[in-house]
């Protein structure tokens, strides 16, 4: 089934329709300061950026979080809903021919070419932990369907309602101006999804075999460490460095193409007056040189929790 796969490389092929444009409005210093106060009560990662008058407030964002997490999302909605204007993560623009491909081509998303199984593309050691960790000999499955399995193993919740679509809801309920930072062609993706060989997955199969090795309460501890704002302990957990390992964009190379398109927004946002509330990836915003780091090398302050790990 296409949606096993739709948590790791899928979920940017999702059909949506866009917002109307983003227009900006000036408004009342009180009630930017309202808006300021209410995010500052979201739980888990949020920065606040100032330039002028203008109020970034960036949202870090996990995907995989467990079904049963409690975390409550009333000050993040709130702060949605009066906020000028939202951004979403990059989106990708599928049109019914693209998804009659991927239908079309089942076998190639979901099976590896051939005869042929992991134990043909992986290293000898890196197969042995496979194998043990699925409890299963070598799979016959695509590469991509294996590190899905393996992340699940690892406590990935595939179907979890993730804060981009709690973010979502709430502008589409009030009608607030959002848009995401970026869409890409369904047509292009589903060219690099179907073609892209197996061997691209491997630093992929061995991020999603280490999370699958881990204590098992480290999905947990690392869903507990986003709510609280831990932001290393996060970054350091190795689910959350195999969700980052096997995402579309580090599969397929796109990473700098991203880090792009995101620092574009930013700057785009601060040029903007009033409030805009951003929905990105906490690694992308946290990792050295990412778009924290470069917000406090222009002379900008985030304000919030601390990104970079203690030194020792």
């Amino acid at each position: 089934m296409i949606s096993r796969s739709s948590s790791l490389l899928l979920s940017v092929l999702a059909v949506a329709a866009l917002a109307g444009p983003v227009s900006a409005h000036d408004a009342p210093s009180d009630a930017v300061e309202d808006i300021v106060v209410t995010a500052r009560r979201i739980e888990g990662p949020m920065w606040e950026v100032r330039r002028g008058h203008s109020v970034l407030i960036l949202v870090g964002s996990i995907d995989g979080l467990p079904r049963d997490m409690e975390w409550r999302t009333d000050a993040l909605i709130s702060a949605v809903e009066r906020a000028d204007r939202v951004l979403f993560p990059v989106q990708g623009q599928a049109s019914l021919a693209d998804v009659g491909r991927l239908l079309w081509r089942m076998r190639t998303l979901t099976r590896l070419p051939g005869e042929r199984t992991s134990a043909d593309y992986l290293s000898p050691e890196l197969e042995a932990r496979v194998e043990e960790a699925t409890g299963e000999g070598p799979s016959r499955k695509s590469m991509l369907m294996l590190s899905a399995d393996l992340m699940e193993h690892g406590g990935y919740a595939r179907r979890a309602r993730p804060v981009s679509e709690v973010v979502r809801r709430a502008a589409r309920t009030n009608r607030t101006p959002a848009e995401p930072v970026g869409v890409f062609r369904g047509d292009e993706m589903v060219d690099k999804i179907l073609t892209t060989p197996p061997e691209a997955y491997v630093d992929c199969i061995t991020a999603a075999v280490t999370a699958a090795e881990a204590d098992p309460e480290e999905a947990a501890q690392r869903a507990e460490a986003w709510r609280l704002r831990r932001v290393p302990a996060v970054l350091a957990s190795s689910l959350d460095q195999a969700t980052n390992a096997c995402s579309y964009w580090a599969v397929m190379g796109q990473g700098e193409t991203l880090r792009g398109i995101w620092s574009t927004a930013v700057d785009e946002a601060l040029a903007e007056t009033g409030v805009t509330v951003a929905i990105a990836p906490l690694r992308l915003l946290a990792e050295p040189g990412g778009v924290l780091d470069r917000l406090k090398a222009d002379g900008l302050e985030p304000l919030g929790p601390e990104w970079r790990p203690s030194a020792p």
